[in-house]
């Protein structure tokens, strides 16, 4: 049986710290943390990486999925 729970990717704090240090020279403190937190879904655009996954890996065209 498929888990349709199962996350697939996940981004965590190591990794927005790891851009602060990489990007701005610097970590993040805990209320700049949850700003990014409180925020970073409204810049991940989830639709169209899924679609884009679905279109280069399984060759699928919109023909076949009902889509004209």
């Amino acid at each position: 049986m498929t888990d349709y729970q199962r996350v697939i990717y996940s981004i965590n704090l190591e990794d927005i710290q790891t851009v602060a240090l990489e990007e701005y020279g610097r970590a993040l403190t805990n209320d700049e943390l949850h700003v990014i937190e409180d925020n970073l879904g409204d810049y991940i655009k989830w639709y169209d990486l899924i679609d884009a996954a679905i279109s280069a890996h399984l060759k699928l065209s919109r023909k076949e999925s009902g889509i004209v």
